[in-house]
């Protein structure tokens, strides 16, 4: 799952580095899925419940889910979350960033980069002996310690392994109506992934694909993830790059 989870980093990071307005996302996912296949993998996301592609693209409002297309093409000003798996051995890694293209507003380099901090303290509450409440504590407690953002709640980070999606579900809020008391034990490897808006939390499924999920008011989005091994001496990012 190391090695999994570098494929899937450095493939990030090349994509990331090619966004720029006049790109379209399909070209982003052609960049991806080479680097991938490159490096020895294949993309875990391509085909995966029958996704058409190897990254899902999400632009501006659009959180997750995003089917890259040829038709659209990024501007100035627009905010890129890119979500790319890779299966090598059977094991499976998964990791996504949220990329500037070109200037962007202050609120949303805000979003960006309280999405990501939050990220990095749900890592630090993944600790042995810690429970999933604690990552979902430490995500919204960083969240709303920095103003009044909307934490989407539909959608969570999970278990992984040889299956994409595994047990546990990981909330980025403490929902007392769902389960998250699963104790953290060593060996255990998880997807850590705020989604965070700049308004309401509330999300809608675009009908003319069946995969893309927006915002409900129209603002923007932002998205962090990495894959997270539980280790001894503290918790281990395996989709670094």
């Amino acid at each position: 799952m190391r090695d999994a989870g570098k494929i899937a980093g450095i493939a990030l990071r090349k994509t990331a580095d090619a966004v720029a307005p006049g790109i379209s996302t399909y070209e982003l996912d052609v960049i991806a899925e080479r680097e991938i296949r490159a490096l020895g993998a294949k993309p875990s996301f391509l085909g995966l419940y029958g996704f058409p592609a190897s990254i899902c693209a999400s632009i501006n409002d659009e959180i997750v889910h995003g089917i890259p297309n040829k038709k659209r093409i990024l501007k100035e000003g627009d905010l890129m979350k890119i979500d790319i798996g890779a299966l090598l051995n059977s094991y499976h890694s998964d990791t996504a960033m949220t990329v500037a293209v070109g200037n962007i507003s202050e609120d949303a380099q805000r979003l960006i980069e309280v999405t990501e901090r939050s990220m990095h303290a749900g890592i630090g509450a993944a600790k042995a002996g810690n429970r999933i409440r604690d990552i979902s504590a430490a995500i919204e407690g960083d969240i709303n310690a920095a103003g009044t953002f909307g934490i989407v709640r539909q959608y969570v980070g999970h278990g992984i392994g040889r299956t994409f999606h595994e047990d546990p579900q990981i909330p980025n809020y403490v929902d007392p109506d769902r389960p998250s008391s699963t104790l953290l034990r060593v060996g255990l490897v998880i997807a850590i992934e705020p989604m965070v808006n700049l308004g309401t939390w509330e999300t809608k499924k675009r009908k003319g694909d069946d995969w893309t999920i927006f915002t409900a008011d129209g603002k923007y989005s932002s998205h962090f993830e990495h894959t997270v091994a539980i280790m001894e001496n503290g918790p281990e990012i395996l989709t670094l790059p």
